[in-house]
């Protein structure tokens, strides 16, 4: 059996995304489609994998994305949603420095953040749309478009892979659905 449909494996990878004092709620195996992540920081500067605070360093738009399938996890708490890759991904990243940007969409950079963390965890709050339409096979299709522009196009299975490495696939799918629909 295959270490992504284990579901040990999908609760440390989630796990290390969950911010502090949240406790995972649900968690599934899904297909990502389409991954686009944005995020506008300030107050640093841009090396080869990160960005680091820096207090005469300037506003960066960065653009993470990714239009090929790709296994992902994809988790809830009570306040967020978390998205993480399943196995090492490569993405194209674009920059964009000094844009015009609101000072409220701007994150100030308050210690080192590292790109392959960028895009894994976001407040349900911040889903603008999200649109599900059912699938082939019994799966789910969902897009969401988050606040900040960020968008995911996603396949919840209707399995949890064979060999019975996710027991409660089924009932954290529709958690997810359920809480993704605004329900």
């Amino acid at each position: 059996m295959s270490e992504i449909f284990n579901e040990e494996n999908m609760r440390r990878m989630l796990g290390e995304s969950v911010p502090e004092g949240e406790t995972l709620v649900a968690g599934i195996h899904a297909i990502a489609q389409v991954m686009c992540i944005k995020g506008i920081y300030g107050k640093c500067v841009r090396y080869e994998d990160r960005l680091s605070p820096d207090e005469r360093g300037g506003i960066i738009a960065l653009s993470k994305e990714k239009y090929s399938s790709n296994d992902i996890y994809i988790g809830i708490t009570s306040h967020f949603l978390v998205i993480v890759g399943c196995e090492r991904n490569a993405y194209f990243y674009q920059y964009e420095d000094a844009p015009k940007a609101a000072e409220e969409d701007v994150l100030e950079v308050t210690s080192d953040i590292f790109l392959k963390d960028i895009g894994t965890c976001y407040l349900l709050t911040d889903i603008q749309r999200c649109e599900m339409k059912k699938g082939w096979m019994g799966s789910v299709k969902c897009w969401l478009t988050m606040k900040n522009g960020s968008c995911f196009k996603l396949l919840f299975p209707k399995l949890g892979g064979l060999g019975g490495g996710m027991p409660h696939h089924k009932e954290y799918r529709e958690a997810i659905i359920e809480r993704l629909s605004g329900k």
